[in-house]
């Protein structure tokens, strides 16, 4: 029951998120510059409505879902409560309707944890971890229509030691959601068939330059991010001392960016499928990306960052294109994508399997499992903790 209403959840938040990206499209499209005021304004009202309403509602939704598991049950009603994924989706859809740089896909995993939470609350069937973590890799399922990359999530980052007696529950919910969900969207690959390949003697040259490429940048976003959320030094003091000041101008850099470049809005989806399908990109799009992502990341708003970072490792494929002329663009790319969404959250074989299962390059595997194992050994060198890790511990239960 609960893996259904997932499917139901996920299928419909994905049309809102879709309906309300391409609603921004059209207004940044007619009134380009308009977004400069805009975006701020709107970083700072979600940002205050968050705090005052809805508090463990902010960012990802992933962290929420690794700290839940501590207890169950006192989680229900606050980390993965009805209220809590209510507004969390509700102030999602606004910040993409704002501009924000954000992806619909660590709040699903959010609200598919509450989802479950509150099937076993109504059946009153006692509430373990394993079901949260059942819960939120159903939701990464669901959202990109991807069975396996759900299921590796689960092991990768969702649990920190995962049950062998877990796995049935997992694979059991992961398929009943996914189902549901396909039955309602069709079933669609989500950057389209791709098919990438490359020989091995390109990929043995390619892969280690991806993946220590992707690898730092994605450990560099992971540190800024730590750094601006949970450090202490002047900004973040400052961030804390003035949350609503420090939104807007979070905005500010999110809406400065994206009126200068009209590519850094939302998702960052179109971009990355373009790039993938071998359309030429300006070589700037992956900096400014990274820096529309982190802004929005540190701003305090709900959203989450899978699907930016996605972008942003397209444009660090797109810039190390031009290194190799003479190979697949499409393979470049979606090895930028693996080895700077590893660095990001620290999680290889998700990285892999997503990116299979989203452009059906099964003939790229091995490059991409490579790319993806020295991404992970490269971020550690710029930053230790895995981003989700550190940044649920600012919603321990006590």
């Amino acid at each position: 029951m609960g893996a259904v209403a997932i499917g139901l959840a996920a299928t419909l938040f994905a049309l809102a998120a879709d309906a309300a990206a391409e609603q921004f499209t059209d207004y940044a499209e007619r009134y380009r510059y308009a977004p400069l005021v805009t975006t701020p304004l709107i970083f700072a009202a979600l940002v205050w409505v968050t705090r005052r309403y809805v508090p463990l509602a902010r960012g990802s939704g992933i962290p929420q879902v690794i700290a839940a598991q501590a207890n169950p049950e006192q989680a229900t009603r606050s980390l993965v409560s009805i209220r809590t994924v209510l507004g969390k989706a509700l102030l999602t859809l606004a910040a993409v309707m704002g501009g924000a740089s954000v992806g619909r896909e660590g709040p699903t995993v959010q609200i598919a944890a509450a989802v479950m939470g509150l099937s076993h609350r109504l059946l009153r069937v006692p509430l373990r971890g394993a079901v949260l973590i059942a819960g939120g890799a159903a939701g990464v399922a669901a959202a990109f229509n991807t069975p396996l990359a759900g299921l590796l999530f689960a092991i990768e980052e969702l649990a920190s030691a995962y049950e062998q007696r877990v796995t049935l529950l997992v694979i059991a919910a992961i398929v009943i959601a996914g189902m549901v969900a396909q039955s309602l969207q069709g079933d669609y690959i989500y950057f389209g068939l791709i098919g990438a390949h490359m020989p091995l003697a390109t990929a043995l040259l390619i892969a280690p330059i991806a993946g220590i490429f992707g690898g730092l940048a994605g450990g560099l976003f992971a540190r800024l991010t730590l750094m601006l959320a949970t450090g202490r030094n002047r900004l973040t003091d400052w961030s804390k001392a003035q949350p609503i000041a420090f939104a807007a101008a979070c905005g500010l850099v999110v809406g400065g960016i994206g009126c200068a470049t009209g590519l850094t809005w939302g998702t960052g989806y179109g971009a990355a499928r373009a790039m993938i399908v071998g359309v030429d990109a300006p070589l700037w799009f992956g900096p400014a990306k990274f820096l529309a992502t982190l802004a929005t990341a540190v701003a305090g708003l709900p959203g989450g960052i899978f699907a930016p970072s996605l972008a942003v490792g397209a444009g660090i494929g797109n810039l190390l294109r031009g290194l190799f002329p003479g190979s697949p663009s499409s393979a470049i790319v979606i090895l930028g994508m693996v080895g700077y969404f590893a660095g990001v959250v620290r999680a290889p074989l998700t990285a892999v399997i997503i990116l299979s299962e989203t452009t059906v390059s099964r003939g790229l595997m091995l490059p991409m499992f490579a790319t993806a194992f020295i991404a992970d050994s490269a971020s550690q060198f710029v930053c230790r903790e895995k981003l989700y890790h550190g940044l649920s511990k600012s919603f321990a239960i006590r």
